[in-house]
């Protein structure tokens, strides 16, 4: 299975030729050469997370491929075809299988609502949540997309999600919004953080990727 990071929340997973797209959103280039899509995974209804145009361009490209997402997205992407998923949810589609958990965005300020996000766990190993610290309880995961720099993240709760976490391995996500340094002192506290449990922190650029 290969996780490819492209810019800011937007990932590919892909399994024997098959393309699962997370987060296409506004701080992401168009997405080409995916192969056969067979999933498009929004975490929650924040345009940094999905736009009308992504799904436009992967829908005319790959007619037909459902979308899952909680309510809030099914709510504000009026004109699409979405399949609402809920915490504790899974969904067979071969060669993958999605677990969903959480089921509440981090709150950014007492003046903003909440709104829906589910972390999304493929194949048992890999995780994303989206924007939330919500913890796949049960999972043994081997790589976790962990978010860097966003106006609901403290530095010091995202180190503590990649504890409770423990992965295997991890890197860092959801960080269109930060510097060059900012960047690289919000990685160099994750990497401390999955080292603690003898992980190893990935760096990883827009349009690369590592296999599990």
């Amino acid at each position: 299975m290969r996780v490819t990071k492209f810019e800011h929340a937007t990932l590919t997973i892909v399994e024997a030729g098959k393309t699962i797209v997370v987060d296409p959103g506004s701080f992401t280039a168009p997405l080409a050469d995916l192969g056969e899509v067979v999933a498009i995974v929004l975490t929650h209804e924040h345009p940094d997370h999905w736009t009308p145009d992504h799904l436009d361009r992967l829908l005319k490209a790959h007619p037909g491929t459902p979308i899952y997402a909680p309510e809030g997205v099914a709510r504000a992407a009026t004109g699409y075809d979405v399949t609402v998923v809920h915490p504790g949810d899974t969904v067979d589609l071969e060669p993958f299988r999605l677990e969903f958990f959480g089921g509440k965005h981090a709150v950014i300020h007492d003046s903003i609502p909440v709104i829906d996000n589910l972390g999304v766990l493929v194949n048992g190993e890999f995780y994303y949540p989206g924007d939330s610290y919500a913890v796949p309880r049960g999972a043994r995961v081997r790589l976790l997309a962990a978010p860097v720099g966003a106006p609901w993240l403290k530095i010091g709760e995202a180190m503590d999600f990649v504890l409770a976490v423990a992965p295997r391995q991890a890197f860092g996500t959801h960080d269109m919004t930060l510097s060059r340094i900012g960047k690289d002192m919000g990685r160099a506290r994750l990497r401390w953080a999955v080292e603690q449990d003898g992980g190893e922190f990935l760096v990883l650029e827009p349009g690369d990727a590592t296999d599990l």
